[in-house]
C-alpha cells in the first residue's frame, strides 16, 4: 500500500539486494548443508561464510556465532543455559524491569523451577543505575542479562559498564541487542558482553532467523537434540537461505550504519521538537541523548492510543502504541508502567520507529495528521473539557485578583 511506515521497531521491509541473494538457494542451490556430496558442501561453504561475517560485524569469533530462529529463541537459550550452571553461581539472575516478553517471560518461567531473579528498576528515562547492579551482585549470581536498547522506549543502557562489572566478578553477561543490531556499533570485546542475541527482520533481513553469540568457554547446553548441527547443540537442518539473506542484509547495514544514523536522528527529533512544540499536553517517553537513532515516543494526555492508532491507520500511517508483542492488549506496557509515566498519559502512548527510506517531507505529513487527530480526539474526551474549564476558571480568579 502507499503509506507512510514508521513501525521499524516491529519488522522491517526485506532489501531487494537481500531477496536476490537468497532466491538461489530456494531452487537452484537447494542442498542439505549436512550432505556429503559436492554440491551441499558448497552450500556448506557459504554459511560458514556468513557466520565469519558476524563474528566480524560485532567483534566475535566465527565459533562463538550459532544460527537460531530469531531473537526470541536466543534469548531462550541464553537465559536457561546459563542460569542453570552448577557451582558456587548457580540460581540467581538479574536482569531489568523493561526487558522483552522473551526475557521477562523465561526469568518468570525460571522462578516457578526454584532459581532466584532481580528485576533492576530503571529511572524515569529507562536506565538502570549501575549502583543498583553492583548491590544486587550476589555470590551465587549466574548470570546477568540487561538489554541493549529498548524495543519501545529506545532507551540504550550503559552496555560497556555493565559489562566490566561482570567481567570483573566472572559473572556472564548477555544483552538482548535485538533492537541495536545493524542500527548502532557494537564490539562484545570492547563492551565485554558473553553473550548476545540479534533477528535478521529488524535490519532489513528475512523473518524467522537470527543468531546467538556466546563468548569460547562458556558452558551452554543443548537447545534441540537431534542432528549435530550448530556444534552439536542446536539440532535441525539450517534455514539456508534465511541465514544467506541475514549475511547479506548485515554487510549492507554495516556500509549504511553511520549515514543511515545522522538521517534517522535528524528526522527523529525533528519529530520530536515538532511534536512537543505544536501538540500541548504531550510528553516524551524514553532517554534524551542514550536513544536509538531511529526512536520516538511520545504521550498525549486525553488522548487514548487504541484510537489514535485507528485515526492514523486511515491515513495510512502505519504507527504503534509499544512493543508489536503486547498489541491487543489496552493496559500500559510494563516499560510505561518501569518508568513511571503519569497516569494521565498512560493511555496515550505512541511509539514511531523511523528506517533509511523515510522522508523528510513524510514526517511532516505525520505531524500535520496528528496534530488534527489528536485535537480531534480530544473534542470527544469529557475530561479535556473538563481540564479546560479547570484552566479557564483559575485565570478567571487570576484577572479578578489582579484587578
Amino acid at each position: 500500500m502507499a503509506g507512510i511506515y514508521l513501525d521499524h521497531a516491529a519488522t522491517t521491509s526485506v532489501l531487494p539486494e537481500v531477496v536476490d541473494a537468497m532466491k538461489p538457494y530456494f531452487v537452484k542451490e537447494f542442498y542439505n548443508p549436512s550432505s556429503v556430496y559436492q554440491p551441499s558442501q558448497e552450500v556448506r561453504k557459504r554459511i560458514e561464510a556468513v557466520r565469519e561475517q558476524i563474528a566480524s560485524f560485532i567483534g566475535a569469533q566465527p565459533e562463538e556465532i550459532y544460527f537460531t530462529s530469531g531473537g526470541t529463541e536466543a534469548d531462550n537459550w541464553a537465559l536457561t543455559a546459563l542460569a542453570g550452571r552448577k557451582g558456587r553461581r548457580g540460581g540467581h539472575i538479574i536482569t531489568s524491569t523493561i526487558e522483552h516478553h522473551a526475557i521477562g517471560h523465561t526469568c518468570k518461567r525460571l522462578q516457578q523451577s526454584g532459581y532466584a531473579v532481580t528485576y533492576l528498576p530503571v529511572d524515569g528515562r529507562g536506565r538502570i543505575h549501575i549502583e543498583d547492579l553492583k548491590r544486587q551482585i550476589r555470590r551465587n549470581t549466574t548470570l546477568i542479562s540487561i538489554m541493549f536498547a529498548n524495543n519501545e522506549i529506545g532507551t540504550v543502557q550503559p552496555v560497556a559498564e555493565i559489562g566490566e562489572i561482570a567481567h570483573k566478578l566472572h559473572i556472564p553477561f548477555h544483552t538482548d541487542a535485538v533492537q541495536a543490531c545493524g542500527q548502532i556499533p557494537i564490539d562484545v570485546e570492547r563492551q565485554q558482553i558473553d553473550l548476545l542475541s540479534a533477528s535478521a527482520h529488524k535490519f532489513r533481513g528475512p523473518k524467522g532467523v537470527g543468531f546467538l553469540y556466546v563468548r569460547k568457554g562458556l558452558p551452554l547446553q543443548n537447545l534441540l537434540e537431534g542432528g549435530g548441527q550448530e556444534r552439536g547443540l542446536r539440532a535441525g537442518t539450517e534455514n539456508v537461505p534465511g541465514i544467506i539473506g541475514m549475511g547479506k542484509a548485515l554487510e549492507l547495514a554495516a556500509k549504511t550504519m553511520e549515514t543511515r544514523r545522522v538521517k534517522e536522528t535528524r528526522m527523529r527529533d525533528y519529530l520530536i521538537t515538532r511534536i512537543t512544540k505544536e501538540i500541548p499536553y504531550t510528553r516524551v517517553n524514553g532517554h534524551q541523548w542514550f536513544r536509538l537513532p531511529n526512536n520516538v515516543n511520545v504521550a498525549f494526555r486525553f488522548v487514548n492510543s487504541e484510537s489514535l492508532l485507528i485515526l492514523l491507520d486511515m491515513e495510512q500511517i502505519c504507527a504503534s502504541g509499544g512493543s508489536a508483542c503486547n498489541s491487543g492488549s489496552a493496559a500500559p506496557s510494563h516499560v510505561i508502567e518501569a518508568i513511571r509515566v503519569p497516569k494521565e498519559y498512560k493511555n496515550g502512548v505512541l511509539r514511531l520507529t523511523i528506517g533509511e527510506e523515510n522522508t523528510m517531507e513524510e514526517m511532516n505529513r505525520v505531524v500535520t495528521v496528528l496534530k488534527a487527530k489528536v485535537a480531534e480526539l480530544r473534542k470527544e474526551s469529557p475530561e479535556y473539557e473538563d481540564f479546560l474549564n479547570q484552566e479557564q476558571s483559575k485565570e478567571n480568579g487570576l484577572e479578578e485578583k489582579q484587578e
